[in-house]
């Protein structure tokens, strides 16, 4: 471990965003105790600072960082699309052999190929089922398994969207199929099958459509109203679809309501499954009183009463089902008096959290997992986290002593606010922590060389990372080019994680 390290020098000008963009630039000396890798005559030394006035220069461009394309493709080539690619390219060659008259179950029972897709792309992202999935693999592989068996663990976990993306584009390929034969066999289906065929399709493919990332990225609400609403509608049309399709007989020409083979048949089971595991996670949404502190204007602290365990993630909304939104949840246990969201103002919805404070908020009281749910399958780790990325990262630390915090962005305390802060200063022992300043020392620091060197310092066995995308694209990057379990924040089919 290198002496720079240890006692932190002076960080070289490599500012966060273009300039440095102070006057007045704080020199460290090498005795702050800005981080816990440090021996221990320094440990518990003052800070000293002497201020020097230095003009604000442009720095030298930061050289560009060539990583080879072997380690671009590995990471390109994640679980997700791992997933993606085995659920539909299965579902593709079974289609194939439907339409070339080689698989002529597929042609008799496509309309329970269809829901039994659906159902599988529901049920992914099912939050219910997702705490379900955590809560045994936390419990039963906790620690003792081979590290390889646990990193894939957590890699199965992470990346479950992979199947539900595969089969939801799966289950669209497969009505479009079923519409298309019953076209094409219109003497024997009947109008009113024809048209809620049509408009089934139609449903599902404009839902399917805006839930792509460029939309989910760019036009977050667009994507909300047109992915849920019209996902609603899409299953309504289905339950339409389904009964008509099981009630006609095509041979006779008549409708058999006596709702014996409706009843019978494989696709009616699996509008019933996708019915129920599109509204159960609704039954536990509620409006709840929150307390909102606001450190700056750039952050807004939300307080909900009880405790939450680590690795949690909440939606809230200021109406019941419009606009959701996902936050981090920061909490000192499961029986802590509150637990804490850090709203950082990026769009509309977080700025209205700063500028008019809500007394309520709707979430829903079933949280959903994230993939720092499996840290308790490690037995260390280091978390690495930039700006508000902090709301995401900070439980784990919070609620194990063998987890270390790396964080970077610019005036924690200040721009957090004492709340945040007190829960680091109280929970957070010296020796397992560091917060870089990118502002009072001049810009960002060189974090592989941190994230490596702390990585062997804690004898880690993975890092976590919440970040923006360049710098979840450098860290991760950094990270498998030295051979360093890490996962990283997930960007859909951007993703750059492990």
């Amino acid at each position: 471990m290198s002496d720079e390290f240890k006692k932190h020098p002076i960080p070289p000008q490599d500012p966060e965003k273009g300039e440095v963009d102070v006057a007045h630039q704080a020199i460290v000396t090498p005795d702050l105790n800005e981080t816990a890798i440090s021996n221990d005559q320094n440990k518990n030394a003052p800070s000293q600072e002497v201020t020097v006035a230095i003009p604000a220069v442009k720095p030298p461009p930061k050289p560009t960082r060539k990583v080879s394309r072997w380690i671009r493709w590995r990471l390109w080539l994640n679980m997700y699309r791992r997933f993606f690619v085995l659920s539909f390219g299965l579902n593709m060659i079974g289609l194939i052999l439907a339409a070339s008259g080689h698989w002529p179950y597929a042609v008799t029972y496509t309309g329970a190929i269809v829901v039994a897709n659906f159902n599988v792309a529901i049920l992914m992202r099912n939050e219910v089922f997702g705490r379900f999935l955590y809560w045994i693999i936390n419990t039963c592989f906790a620690k003792w398994p081979p590290l390889w068996f646990r990193l894939g663990c957590t890699s199965v976990l992470q990346h479950l969207g992979g199947i539900h993306s595969g089969c939801a584009l799966s289950g669209v390929a497969w009505l479009l199929f079923k519409v298309v034969w019953n076209f094409r066999h219109m003497k024997v289906s009947h109008d009113a099958v024809l048209v809620m065929g049509v408009f089934t399709n139609i449903a599902v493919m404009v839902s399917a459509l805006s839930a792509f990332p460029w939309v989910r990225n760019n036009h977050h609400n667009v994507f909300e109203r047109h992915h849920r609403f019209v996902g609603w509608i899409g299953l309504i049309f289905t339950w339409v679809f389904v009964i008509l399709g099981n009630t006609y007989e095509p041979s006779t020409r008549t409708w058999n309501l006596n709702g014996l083979d409706l009843i019978r048949s494989q696709d009616f089971w699996f509008t019933v499954g996708m019915t129920v595991f599109v509204a159960l996670p609704w039954f536990f949404v509620r409006e709840v009183p929150v307390d909102i502190e606001l450190p700056s204007n750039k952050v807004a602290i939300i307080r909900f009463k009880r405790g939450m365990q680590q690795g949690l993630l909440a939606r809230i909304s200021r109406s019941s089902i419009m606009e959701y939104h996902a936050f981090g949840i920061v909490s000192e246990g499961p029986h802590a008096k509150y637990h804490y969201l850090i709203a950082g103002v990026q769009g509309d919805f977080t700025r209205s959290l700063v500028e008019n404070p809500p007394k309520t908020l709707w979430t829903r009281e079933l949280k959903f997992a994230g993939v720092s749910n499996t840290s308790t399958l490690y037995k260390r780790g280091i978390r690495v986290c930039t700006g508000t990325g902090i709301g995401a990262a900070l439980s784990t630390c919070l609620q194990s002593p063998y987890w270390y915090l790396i964080w970077i962005g610019s005036n924690q305390e200040k721009t957090f606010g004492p709340t945040i802060s007190g829960l680091i200063k109280k929970h957070i022992e010296p020796e397992r922590l560091m917060l870089w300043d990118s502002k009072a020392r001049g810009g960002r620091p060189d974090t592989m060389k941190i994230v490596k060197e702390a990585y062997e310092y804690w004898n880690a066995e993975v890092v976590f990372l919440t970040s923006n995308y360049i710098g979840n694209t450098e860290i991760m990057q950094g990270c498998t080019e030295a051979g360093i379990p890490c996962f990283g924040t997930l960007w859909d089919f951007v993703s750059t994680s492990t």
